[in-house]
């Protein structure tokens, strides 16, 4: 079964190429050419979609706004991986669209095989969990720090038993932040492990990131107490927490 990708572009002729080409390589590819039908589609709950590639300007809407809507939603489509396709390349328009949500940020004009491989990655991130079979009943792998509660199987994280709404891209970068507590990363090193096939990364793109995981975790995200900066070196994810 191919993945389904929703792509929100009003250029048609930008969209049949992409259309033809992503189909060519594996997806099932559903264009809306406007943000107001770009989100009735993602809203009927009669269809799914593993992407979403959203264009910066619409015609009756900006991109980033349309953004905002999607990741202020309840459910599924809060978390639907995103990139948003755009013909502005200012790096101050990549980090606006990553603060709001955004996994990743293509500007025109681009080669479809870098395209690919960005969204590929993404898949990656977000892959299903494996079909249940009596020989495998291991239990899901558990880390907990204090009130803070990350299940790397289902993919899930839970403060004071609550659970808080991460991208992708987000959980990635947490539970690689998680996993080596009490260590400093540096930015490349994160970006190194978090890239895939994604070329082109930034260093900002993990501040922002960053920030916005610290918005969902933390107490106090001016204040962060899971998710300490290192000054000159990165970033350090506490062992000890809520003591």
């Amino acid at each position: 079964m191919h993945p389904r990708l929703l792509m929100i572009e009003d250029d048609q002729r930008l969209a049949d190429m992409l259309q033809t080409y992503l189909q060519q390589n594996g997806f099932e590819v559903v264009h809306a050419s406007s943000a107001q039908q770009g989100l009735a589609l993602l809203q009927d709950q009669s269809q799914s979609y593993a992407l979403l590639l959203l264009d910066l300007m619409l015609p009756d809407a900006f991109g980033l706004d349309v953004c905002r809507q999607i990741r202020a939603q309840q459910g599924p489509i809060a978390t639907i991986p995103l990139v948003m396709l755009t013909a502005k390349g200012d790096p101050m328009d990549k980090v606006i669209g990553l603060e709001l949500g955004a996994d990743d940020y293509v500007a025109k004009p681009f080669e479809p095989r870098e395209l690919l491989a960005r969204l590929r990655a993404l898949l990656r991130r977000q892959q299903q969990l494996p079909a249940y079979s009596p020989q495998s009943l291991e239990p899901a792998r558990v880390l907990r720090f204090g009130r803070l509660e990350i299940q790397s199987d289902t993919r899930r994280v839970y403060l004071d038993g609550r659970e808080r709404s991460l991208t992708a891209y987000q959980f990635d970068l947490l539970l690689v932040l998680a996993e080596s507590a009490g260590r400093v990363l540096s930015r490349e090193h994160l970006m190194d492990a978090l890239k895939g096939e994604t070329p082109d990364a930034f260093d900002r793109s993990i501040d922002v990131h960053v920030g916005r995981l610290r918005a969902a975790i933390e107490d106090d995200p001016k204040q962060p107490r899971r998710i300490i900066t290192v000054r000159g070196a990165g970033y350090v994810f506490a062992k000890l927490q809520d003591v």
